[in-house]
């Protein structure tokens, strides 16, 4: 089984609990006088359930943070440990197993393919797992019913609000049953009542133990969630703010 092949990765003496680990975690850009440092020495631990935002000013390196835990990209610098596996030594091909068969992302920009349905949009993370054709159309019609599309499945993303999109792309987030989820700027694009119905599916699936990090500019969304992480000039200065305590850090 491809699960299997990241064992011997296991670190010991990690905590079961946590689905996240940024150990002295760097990332640098360019050397010398263009030396850029996105992020600098960064720890940070998510626990397995935890539903946390990830705030901080333009350039703060909170993006640059999310690629990293999203592995979409590598530190220059430092451990991370995703689910107890150090994805930071792993190589090409085993970091993109471990996007597909760990990691649920969504973003701002749903990145529907135009000419598939709702269900076969959800279907497709499932294609490069390995699952058969049945056991697809299950999965991907039980997510879209978590979602309350389960009257879109045929609907292409031209036939879908711009809130119904961003919900088939939860689906197909959640339909590798990932131990994380990782939302960036999910709601940037949604207006506000849009934004509230796609914040409550987020609830709600962190209600099932689902971990989320969401990387957001909008207080009022980070307010939903029950963590708060903040990012300035690439270190985290505040990793365990509350929803209620965010203005004071912003003013």
């Amino acid at each position: 089984m491809l699960e299997n092949k990241f064992i011997a990765q296991i670190v010991p003496n990690i905590p079961t609990s946590a689905i996240i680990r940024l150990e002295n975690i760097s990332k640098v850009y360019g050397a010398g006088e263009t030396e850029v440092r996105a992020l600098a020495d960064v720890n940070l631990t998510v626990e397995s359930g935890e539903y946390c935002a990830i705030m901080g000013a333009s350039g703060s390196g909170k993006s640059t943070a999310m690629n990293v835990i999203g592995c979409l990209d590598r530190p220059t610098r430092g451990h991370y440990y995703l689910d107890n596996v150090d994805v930071a030594a792993l190589d090409d091909g085993d970091l993109a197993s471990i996007r597909n068969l760990k990691i649920g992302f969504v973003f701002q920009q749903f990145h529907l393919l135009a000419q598939l349905s709702a269900l076969e949009n959800v279907m497709l993370p499932m294609v490069y797992a390995g699952i058969n054709a049945k056991e697809r159309r299950d999965r991907a019609t039980i997510a879209l019913q978590r979602v309350g599309l389960e009257n879109r499945l045929n609907n292409r993303p031209n036939q879908l609000s711009g809130g119904q999109q961003q919900r088939v792309a939860i689906a197909r987030a959640i339909v590798n049953r990932p131990v994380l989820l990782l939302a960036d700027e999910p709601t940037g694009a949604l207006d506000s009542r849009t934004t509230t119905e796609v914040m409550d599916i987020f609830s709600e699936l962190n209600a099932t133990g689902i971990t989320i990090v969401m990387v957001t500019h909008e207080s009022d969304v980070a307010r939903q969630t029950r963590r708060v992480v903040w990012f300035r000039d690439g270190q985290v200065v505040h990793s365990h703010l509350t929803p209620a305590e965010i203005g004071q850090v912003a003013g």
